[in-house]
């Protein structure tokens, strides 16, 4: 039960499901997820080929799926390699199913 005081009323759960949320709130976040999942193993190369999109507009989109936990790997030119982080990739699926159970 989350506490009734103003500034941490939401529980950590509620943020995190958030914070994974927001980060998938754009279809190119969502594309790029689709794109890292079809790989067999890390992404290696330039995405923006892969997607219509400019290269520092990918790379915006990139930091925000990083900074929410849901890629890993180093993504910054020349020196490009990308992956789905498992584990926070699951626990997004499991606390956003929850949302809409």
């Amino acid at each position: 039960m989350p506490s009734t005081d103003k500034k941490n009323y939401f529980s950590k759960e509620q943020e995190l499901t958030a914070r994974f949320a927001k980060a998938l709130g754009h279809p190119v976040r969502i594309a790029i997820l689709e794109l890292l999942g079809s790989q067999a193993c890390c992404y290696h190369g330039d995405m923006a080929e892969e997607l219509p999109i400019a290269k520092s507009t990918l790379s915006q989109h990139l930091k925000e799926l990083k900074s929410a936990g849901l890629i890993q790997g180093d993504i910054t030119p020349p020196s490009t390699k990308y992956c789905i982080n498992q584990a926070n990739f699951q626990l997004a699926k499991s606390l956003l199913t929850k949302v809409f159970e």
